[in-house]
């Protein structure tokens, strides 16, 4: 997919016609709609200067009644590797674990690489088609890609750079011990442009979780790094690698807030008051958990995990690649996965779950307040044809313009 929008504005700027949500009407103590008005934006320098009274005769760009809500943020998918952009290909059914999977990255990364750089756009592309305007985006580093997938990702995203934003993860993909990557992953972790050390399921993969985990953390400590594990594990091997990364959080202060575990399945395997006990440590260390939204054989305990204040963030993971043949990019289908899986189905639960596309920010508090958008605030917000939030979820909305840090882009 090429870029879907034509940029219209920059730097300085006003909106005119648009709606943002005022409050929630209700019916007793039950929310059963929500109000919206129009209103005036200024930007300038990418962020949002002024929220007016709307001036309709004024000469300002005009956003058509379209709805704002904040832009999309897509917090785990590999944008490194991807089947998107290539000839269609269904998921095989040889490959059936994750060290099948590693030999097979093995044999297709050095010719894969040869597009990378393309296709990573061309997926950045279909993200920001939905409206995803930032992602945490992992990337290899094995024996196989060497610095290679990095490299070719940094290019996609500073060709992407006006219209696109991104958090980097050191990914080992194959294994630190399983294949010879500690020396790799050692200097990739001293590079500015990579935010988070990652890991794969250390018990399964590499044997041992207390070596991988000890190393892992050192090196975030050293360089000052953020951590995200991918955990697929379920069982003893998962639980007790949670349970050492909370921990580790407990032990080093400068971590809290900044340990993720990604996937994390073995909380879906676990009975309701082994949930809460989890859920309340997890909180204690301030450890978050990232999900791609899993259901049939796994169900997260998603609304257990944000009753106990646990930061829990969403993303799309896989795009129609080679370890998935599902994935569409859109993060405001996830949030309305979410809704189905979990019965959000009232205006006010839809309304609320509008926070696993944009990642927390919503237009309005719980109480119907509205909170953003507001002078400061980052410019970086979409355009959709819906009346409210909860409409937007619930109908997975058309995106009809896309804004990044200022920088206004109308689907051409």
């Amino acid at each position: 997919m090429q870029f879907p929008y034509q940029l219209v504005a920059k730097r300085k700027y006003s909106l005119k016609n648009v709606h943002l949500e005022t409050g929630f009407e209700y019916d007793e103590e039950e929310v059963i709609s929500t109000k919206t008005d129009l209103f005036s934006i200024e930007i300038e320098e990418g962020k949002i200067k002024a929220v007016k009274a709307n001036d309709p005769a004024s000469d300002a760009l005009d956003a058509k009644g379209f709805l704002m809500l904040p832009a999309f943020r897509d917090m785990h998918i590999h944008l490194d590797k991807t089947l998107y952009g290539l000839p269609w290909q269904a998921l095989s059914p040889k490959r059936r674990t994750v060290k099948d999977m590693i030999a097979y990255e093995q044999q297709i990364i050095p010719e894969l690489l040869k597009t990378s750089v393309d296709r990573a756009e061309q997926l950045i592309s279909l993200l920001q088609h939905y409206g995803t305007h930032f992602a945490r985006t992992h990337f290899n580093i094995d024996p196989t890609s060497g610095l290679k997938s990095l490299e070719h990702l940094e290019k996609s995203l500073d060709n992407k750079k006006n219209s696109f934003k991104a958090e980097l993860v050191a990914f080992p993909q194959h294994g630190l011990y399983y294949t010879d990557t500690v020396a790799l992953m050692k200097d990739v972790a001293q590079l500015k442009s990579v935010d988070f050390i990652g890991g794969l399921d250390p018990f399964s993969i590499d044997g041992n979780i207390e070596k991988v985990l000890d190393f892992t953390v050192q090196l975030a400590l050293d360089h000052k790094k953020g951590i995200d594990i991918h955990l697929h594990e379920v069982g003893e091997s998962g639980m007790k690698t949670i349970n050492y990364l909370i921990d580790k959080a407990i032990e080093n202060q400068q971590l809290q807030g900044k340990i993720f575990v990604s996937h994390a399945f073995a909380l879906g395997h676990l009975s309701p008051k082994e949930t809460e006990k989890i859920a309340e440590r997890l909180a204690e260390g301030k450890v978050g958990i990232v999900s791609s939204v899993p259901f049939r054989g796994t169900m997260m305990p998603i609304p257990v995990l944000k009753r106990y204040g646990v930061n829990v963030l969403i993303g799309n993971d896989n795009v129609q690649d080679y370890w998935s043949t599902f994935g569409s990019g859109n993060m405001l289908q996830k949030a309305n996965l979410i809704a189905e899986l979990y019965g959000y189905e009232t205006e006010f639960q839809l309304s609320r779950t509008l926070q696993f596309a944009t990642q927390s920010i919503l237009p309005l508090d719980d109480k119907g307040n509205r909170q953003w958008p507001g002078p400061g605030d980052d410019a970086s917000v979409v355009l959709t044809n819906a009346s409210c939030s909860a409409e937007a979820v619930a109908r997975i909305s058309k995106i009809e313009a896309l804004m990044t840090e200022g920088n206004l882009f109308w689907r051409s």
